[in-house]
Order: structure tokens, then C-alpha cells, then sequence
């Protein structure tokens, strides 16, 4: 394995960073009469919040999302599918959730081939060395890349789906904003998260086998994460949740007497190194022309029975083809 390969990675790790009030592993139903206002303020803030972090985050040098979307659709470009390591790759943080390091079990040890290569993302030492080892724009090197959750959800998932590389998705407990429109199978293919190991060799064992398949996989995920989690999608999907929650609201929000009004200038001028590149880099620089996408009503109760079926199913069907192999 040459050092570029070996350098190539996904942000699977959580930097240390802070919190917002409410814990994003914690499930919580908010309706117009089971919490208070401040409650529901304090969970709108974190979802936004973790909306916004996903897209721009200067402290482990990770780009604004559309200049990133770029380079990744570069970067998919330089190594052709077919000429790709035929192995599985990940490189993240295994210290954060046990699941992780679990995961590690199934790196080459012991005799074992797993055909999983796994690598672990020290980020104290990429800070110290520029971040030459995390360039995302440089990870799309294996034919499968592997996606886990970290505490929750991870920030890699959607950088890892834009390889062109099937996503081998090891079964979350967790949900981030967009994921509910993937169908394994089809965009990712499921990993068990308790037969980690087999599993993965399996996965990549029939992907070398149905190559024709497995590429359509890679791209089905990459197209996903390529033209339905546009900024323009984003910023539309955080005006309905706002304008949504609102309908939760009690009161009517006036300003208060004295309240400082923010603009881009003020946010910006005080901000310095990445953090303020990478503000200036993801503004606004024109008005839109037309209105945000309509937002769909709402499925009935069979239409979601019926995805959550297919959903299951296609699991299933990669279940029983590893118990047969």
C-alpha cells in the first residue's frame, strides 16, 4: 500500500467540540403539549446546530459543503472503480463508542482476512502536520468504503457515500437528517452490526464477484449525496423545519428592547484563520430567483409501513445470502 493510500481517510472520528444542550443521542418527542417553550427551543437549536456543523467545519479543516462537493466529484475521477484496492476501508476515531472498536477486530490479524483495511485517525497529529493525512478529497482509493456511528450518527456518513465506492453500512440505532431516504440495497449495502467481520467479507467478496452491481450501488449513494443534499435542499429543508416548529410555538416572538441585530459583517470580522475562510467561503452571493421546494405532505401510515418494509426485506435478502455463502 503506498502513503498516499494509506493517508487517504474519511472524518469518522468527533473532534473534541462543544455541546449543545440537548444530547444528540437522546430521542425526544416534542409536541404542542408535552414540554415547554424553552424546551423546545433548546431541542430546535440543537437540530439546527447539528444541521449546520455537517456542512462547514474549520477545526479539523473540512471545506464548506458545495466548494467539498467539487472536490470529491474530482477526486472520484482520479482512481477508476475497477483499479481501486479491493478491500473495504475506514479510518476514523474507534475511542468514541465501543461499536468502533469492535470494528477494528476485523483489520488483518491473526491469519484472519476480513478484506477490511482500517486505520485510526489521530487528529491531535493531523492539526500538528496540516491535515495532509485527512484530505477527503483524496479517500475514494477503495472499492468499499465502511460507514459506523460514532457516539450517534457520524459527520463522515455522507463524505463516505460521495466515493462512488459502495457504502458498506453497518446498521445505525441513529438517523441524521437525510438518511431516511436511503434504501439498502440500492444506495448502501447493510452490515450487520453484531457479525461485523463476516459480514464485511461478504460484502466485499460478492462486490468483487458482481462488479457490475457493486458499482451501481457506489453511485446510487453518490448520486444521492450529489443532487438531493444540495445547499439550496439544506437551506429549503431548514426554513420548513423552522417555519414548522413555529406552528409548536405558544406565544408570538417579538424582538427584544435591547437586542443587538447580527449581520454577515459583524459574524465574520470577529472570526479569524479557517474558521473565517471558510465563513466567507460558504455566504450567500446572490438572491434566489424562485421559491424553496414544496414541501410534501406528510406519508400516511401505510405508505410508511410499506418503505419500512422494502427496507426490511432488502436487509433480509443480504442476510440470507451470507448465511448461504
Amino acid at each position: 500500500m503506498s502513503s498516499s493510500e494509506a493517508a487517504a481517510g474519511d472524518v469518522g472520528g468527533e473532534p473534541p467540540k462543544k455541546h449543545s444542550k440537548q444530547s444528540k443521542g437522546k430521542e425526544t418527542r416534542i409536541t404542542k403539549d408535552s414540554a415547554s417553550v424553552e424546551d423546545r427551543l433548546t431541542l430546535l437549536e440543537d437540530i439546527l446546530s447539528k444541521v449546520g456543523e455537517r456542512f462547514n467545519r474549520p477545526e479539523v479543516n473540512i471545506k464548506p459543503w458545495e466548494p467539498l462537493l467539487v472536490d470529491l466529484k474530482e477526486g472520484n475521477e482520479r482512481v477508476k472503480w475497477k483499479d481501486r484496492e479491493p478491500y473495504a476501508f475506514w479510518k476514523g476515531n474507534p475511542w468514541v463508542a465501543g461499536t468502533r472498536q469492535d470494528l477494528l477486530k476485523c483489520n488483518v490479524s491473526n491469519g484472519r482476512e476480513w478484506n477490511a483495511r482500517l486505520f485510526t485517525q489521530n487528529w491531535e497529529s493531523e492539526i500538528r502536520n496540516g491535515f495532509k493525512g485527512s484530505n477527503l478529497a483524496d479517500q475514494c482509493l477503495y472499492r468499499y468504503k465502511i460507514y459506523i456511528e460514532g457516539r450517534a450518527w457520524s459527520v463522515s456518513e455522507k463524505y463516505i457515500l460521495a466515493c462512488n465506492s459502495p457504502t458498506l453500512l453497518v446498521t445505525s440505532m441513529y438517523q441524521d437528517f437525510f438518511t431516511r431516504g436511503l434504501m439498502p440495497g440500492h444506495h448502501y449495502w447493510p452490515i450487520r452490526p453484531d457479525h461485523k467481520c463476516p459480514s464485511i467479507k461478504f460484502a466485499v467478496d460478492w462486490g468483487n464477484k458482481h462488479q457490475k452491481e457493486a458499482q451501481a450501488i457506489g453511485k446510487a449513494g453518490s448520486g444521492f449525496i450529489q443532487e438531493e443534499v444540495k445547499m439550496d435542499y439544506v437551506y429549503d429543508y431548514m426554513l420548513h423545519l423552522l417555519t414548522e416548529y413555529a406552528k409548536l410555538l405558544r406565544y408570538k416572538p417579538t424582538v427584544p428592547e435591547k437586542a443587538t441585530e447580527l449581520c454577515s459583517e459583524s459574524m465574520a470580522c470577529a472570526a479569524e484563520g479557517l474558521v473565517k475562510t471558510f465563513m466567507m467561503d460558504s455566504r450567500a452571493k446572490w438572491v434566489h430567483d424562485s421559491e424553496p421546494c414544496t414541501l410534501p405532505p406528510p406519508f400516511d401510515p401505510k405508505e410508511l409501513k410499506e418503505i419500512s418494509k422494502r427496507k426490511d426485506e432488502a436487509i433480509k435478502q443480504v442476510e440470507r445470502w451470507e448465511r448461504k455463502a
